[in-house]
């Protein structure tokens, strides 16, 4: 797991809910022997709440014999089987990619209420389809934190997303646990569980995996169950399951993980001010992602994001030129990459400008500073107020956008970020909401129109 929403548990009509992935279409499966009762403190308006005991090791989680490493086809199809017949599974990945350009995976995590795995990807022999079977089970909800670049290697290797999606950093960003809450401390305030991180910079491509390393990656699956029944249970209870929509639909879009070297250069948009540098910037850029994929190494590892840039403004015409750049490698303009690099830089510089994108000249809100800053401080103030991450609400694009435009089409002035935040940005705009200090906290004030009575004269 990479430290740093989709159907629940509920999903087969009986309107139950179900503790810690219950087997469908029985009786409830009790998580544990006890349940405890505890105080999250860091959740905002946030009142006592009844979870599933954490498992603090092999010998609590009662399943010794269904927490294993998996090593080999036969038994992989049978631990998808039997998670298959689940509501929910939680899932990581352990990966490298500090060499190569493609994700390599090393380890899949998975667990449901009865057994918890960690998968040996790099095992001889080993067929990751049941795997991917699984993620493609529409009756079973897959439950991630920060599912990004897990998502990405399943799509890479399987080009399926899986689906239905739950990923509990995004609803943590809902439920009060600020912007990007790591796996780690979710894990602390919920369940009281500090874990162990001690082989959080192993490498996992080394084989054999000790013990160690499977129980720190299987505990990546575990405590997210309990993670996963907390926030569940805290959408439901608060109706912001909706609220993850626009997030899931970002990470459920292909789009997301395919990297097409002709939209290499949209990373460096804002690095580049005249066309002719934009024309000459796409296509450098796209000569280097698809290098780097057809070489499977590293972007930096084909030429640096500066040298990058540096070549496309200065737009070398010869080996000679293109060598004598400050931060180009030495050597590299005689090479068969100089060779390429030159060719890909009259291409730009062939392009008809008025095909290319239109450049951003600078931010938006040129004469709306003082308003946009207004903005920031009502927006963390209802963000703070509400116990929803900033970031969910609204960007610093959309601040400025409608600091410029009362009808900006920004999601901030849409749907549930309309009625949060949008409406009294406006109103905030127009004079009609105030923000002042009282007890040093930050609190708006409403204007309201009061209906002054004439009085007449004294005579």
């Amino acid at each position: 797991m990479q430290e740093g929403g989709g159907p629940g548990p509920a999903e087969n009509g009986t309107g139950r809910r179900v503790c810690q992935g219950a087997r469908r279409d029985a009786k409830l499966v009790p998580c544990h022997a006890a349940t405890v009762r505890v105080v999250v403190s860091k959740v905002p308006k946030c009142q006592a709440i009844r979870a599933c005991k954490p498992m603090a090791g092999r010998a609590a989680f009662g399943y010794a014999a269904r927490m294993s490493l998996i090593s080999t086809t036969r038994d992989l199809a049978d631990v998808c089987r039997r998670l298959a017949q689940h509501d929910f599974v939680t899932v990581d990945t352990e990966f490298l990619r500090e060499t190569t350009f493609w994700p390599r995976l090393c380890v899949v995590q998975l667990a449901s209420a009865e057994e918890a795995v960690a998968v040996d990807a790099l095992a001889e022999g080993l067929d990751l389809a049941p795997v991917f079977d699984l993620m493609a089970d529409r009756r079973v909800t897959k439950v991630f934190h920060a599912a990004r670049q897990d998502l990405e290697i399943i799509w890479n290797l399987a080009k399926l997303i899986p689906a239905p999606l739950f990923d509990s950093q995004v609803a943590a960003m809902v439920c009060g646990f600020g912007d990007q809450v790591s796996y780690g401390d979710l894990v602390q305030t919920i369940t009281r569980v500090t874990l162990d991180k001690s082989s959080r910079f192993t490498d996992w491509s080394r084989r054999p995996l000790l013990p160690a390393q499977v129980d720190y990656a299987i505990a990546d699956v575990t405590y997210l169950r309990d993670i996963y029944a907390y926030l569940r249970r805290k959408l439901d209870e608060t109706g912001r399951l909706a609220w993850l929509a626009d997030e899931m639909a970002l990470l459920t879009s292909p789009a997301t993980y395919e990297q097409h070297p002709e939209n290499a250069w949209e990373r460096f948009r804002t690095r580049v001010r005249k066309p002719r540098d934009l024309a000459v910037l796409m296509e450098v850029a796209a000569w280097r992602e698809a290098e780097a994929q057809s070489r499977d190494v590293p972007r930096a590892r084909v030429l640096k994001d500066d040298v990058l840039v540096e070549v496309a403004m200065a737009a070398p015409r010869t080996a000679e030129a293109l060598g004598n750049l400050r931060a180009f490698p030495r050597g590299m303009e005689r090479s068969r990459a100089g060779v390429e690099i030159l060719a890909a830089i009259e291409r730009g510089l062939a392009r008809d400008p008025k095909t290319l994108p239109k450049l951003e000249r600078e931010r938006r809100g040129g004469g709306n500073g003082a308003t946009v800053e207004l903005l920031k401080v009502l927006l963390r103030h209802v963000s703070e107020s509400h116990g929803v991450a900033a970031k969910m609400i609204a960007t610093v694009e959309d601040l400025e956008a409608i600091a410029a435009d009362d009808r900006a089409g920004t999601p901030a002035l849409t749907g549930w970020r309309y009625e949060l935040f949008g409406a009294k940005a406006l109103e905030l705009k127009r004079g009609r909401l105030a923000l002042t200090v009282e007890n040093g906290k930050v609190i708006t004030l409403e204007w309201q129109e009061t209906e002054e009575k004439a009085v007449s004269p004294a005579l």
